[in-house]
């Protein structure tokens, strides 16, 4: 029998506090590396960000923001541009490091990645045409990656932070994989948060509400695990341990989901095992075609 794990996932809303329409972070039970805050802004209201111990990348959603930053050695205050909605490709960023006070306010939704750390970097500003896209796989397991946040393009202390973007009949997070061992070289600690959204494909006359995707963990010998979700837009799937994936866009309707890993291992790197009884499926992918829909982006034709 299939069950979801109530620890590990939350309904949008669920984690509301402070103005926040959902909240992770290392209050939440059983989670300590990472957090993560999502909170609709309308013109003239604003959030602040007050804890200085984390770092945090602010990833506008839909909509347009500007967020004053302090830390040493003033105080800034940087424009997101934004984008219409999370299937307009990417969007610029901003890295905020520890020791950064901040506040946001702006129009539309918004999303602020987080994990705790004492170690300072520089702060950065990444405009959307920096931003690395990857069309990962292949076949109806394209998907498309947007790494502003990964090692290889952001110098920060702990965070790994993506968005994908699965379109509608795609698989993704697929073979499952797990990273909750440190096995140098071949897999790294790391705590995941899949943030969803979801959307009726371009052109449909679907309510977006009806949006809906799938979404699985399952144990590995870290921990016993087990989410299979119908999940919607502001749903948030928590993966302390364990296989994740498949993530699924349902016929009709196309998936998005930002990521946001941390970990306690020495080095910041992102490190993955498949399970080896579905590893095999990547060899399948030899010889086949990325999805043609893809790239999305805020110019292509019949895009949102």
């Amino acid at each position: 029998m299939s069950t979801t794990d109530q620890r590990w996932f939350h309904r949008r809303g669920d984690l509301a506090r402070d103005g926040w329409e959902s909240v992770v972070d290392a209050t939440t039970p059983g989670w300590e590396h990472t957090g993560i805050r999502v909170a609709d802004l309308a013109d003239g209201s604003h959030l602040s960000l007050d804890e200085r111990g984390v770092e945090r990348i602010v990833v506008p959603l839909a909509g347009s923001f500007h967020v004053v930053h302090r830390h040493f050695p003033g105080e800034w205050e940087t424009r997101l541009h934004g984008r219409a909605s999370v299937f307009d490709g990417p969007t610029d960023v901003l890295y905020l490091p520890a020791g950064t006070t901040a506040e946001i306010r702006g129009n539309g939704r918004v999303a602020v990645a987080e994990a705790p750390t004492g170690e300072a970097r520089e702060w950065r500003y990444i405009p959307a045409s920096d931003t690395p896209v990857e069309l990962r796989g292949a076949g109806r397991s394209s998907r498309q990656v947007h790494n502003f946040g990964t090692p290889q393009a952001l110098d920060a202390a702990r965070l790994i932070v993506c968005e994908v973007i699965t379109p509608a009949e795609n698989w993704s997070s697929y073979p499952p994989h797990k990273h909750d061992e440190h096995v140098p070289g071949h897999e790294s600690r790391l705590e995941e948060i899949y943030y969803f959204e979801t959307a009726p494909v371009a052109g449909s006359d679907a309510a977006a509400e009806a949006s809906f995707g799938m979404f699985s963990t399952y144990s590995s010998p870290a921990g016993e695990i087990d989410i299979n979700a119908m999940v919607r837009t502001g749903d948030i799937a928590l993966v302390p341990f364990g296989y994740h994936g498949p993530a699924v866009a349902a016929p009709g309707y196309d998936l998005y989901y930002l990521n946001v890993m941390a970990g306690p291992d020495p080095e910041r790197q992102w490190l993955i095992s498949d399970d080896p009884a579905h590893a095999w499926v990547r060899d399948t992918w030899t010889g086949q075609s990325v999805d043609e829909r893809l790239p999305y982006t805020n110019d292509k034709e019949g895009d949102r």
